[in-house]
């Protein structure tokens, strides 16, 4: 028996890689800066500290008010095919049709299912808001799950590349252990984010870490020039 596999938890896997991707990189160039401009670990552990609980809040917000948005346009746009259900119901049947046409059917059938499908309010609502527009019933916890999702992928994310400045004396020793370790993790997250998501998993791993590596070094090199 043939079984398909499809991605079921898109919405957690593209939470996750905005913060996962964002938290390897930003901190990542953040401390790659200063790490080109002062001379203790301690101040650039502070300043990344200090970078990750915005972030997360920051980011975290951003997935609360998205998802937030979502659901209140989903629910006008709900409110408004109801409306046209009731008062102009002969337009709505004609976009029924219109929606079945494009798949070839025949008139007798276009006509057939619109009728059977107009007996039913809430299905007919349904059908033509993932059909016309395009719109699934969101999760209702969707803006408190994103903001959740995002904001501890971006936390844990973060917390890898500055680990290697517990564990070092100087900023450049810092640097080169942080480099290794989030090189490491960058592949490791592309790697892995491109097999989920149905892409070559190589070239998304090489992609993700050419993105984090050229961020972090022309964070070096703009600190290099300032100081």
């Amino acid at each position: 028996m043939h079984k398909e596999e499809h991605l079921k938890s898109s919405d957690f896997i593209t939470d996750m890689v905005i913060g996962m991707s964002d938290g390897l990189t930003v901190p990542f160039a953040l401390a790659a800066g200063l790490s080109g401009a002062v001379s203790s670990n301690s101040i650039i552990l502070t300043a990344g500290i200090a970078e990750i609980v915005a972030g997360c809040i920051a980011m975290g917000l951003g997935g609360y008010l998205a998802g937030k948005t979502e659901i209140e346009h989903y629910e006008s746009e709900l409110k408004r095919e109801y409306t046209e259900v009731d008062t102009v119901p002969e337009i709505e049947m004609e976009e029924v049709k219109e929606v079945f046409a494009e798949y070839g059917l025949s008139k007798e059938a276009q006509n057939l299912i619109a009728l059977e499908l107009s007996k039913d309010k809430t299905k007919w609502v349904n059908f033509m808001m993932k059909f016309e527009l395009g719109l699934e019933a969101p999760d209702p916890n969707r803006a408190r799950k994103s903001a959740l999702t995002i904001g501890a992928s971006y936390f844990v994310g973060g917390l890898l590349p500055l680990s290697a400045y517990l564990f070092t004396n100087t900023p450049m020793q810092g640097l080169i252990g942080s480099t290794i370790l989030t090189v490491i993790c960058l592949f490791v997250f592309g790697y892995f984010k491109s097999k989920v998501t149905g892409q070559p998993p190589l070239k998304g791993a090489l992609k993700v870490t050419m993105i984090g590596l050229l961020a972090a070094a022309a964070a070096f090199l703009i600190a290099k020039l300032v100081s």
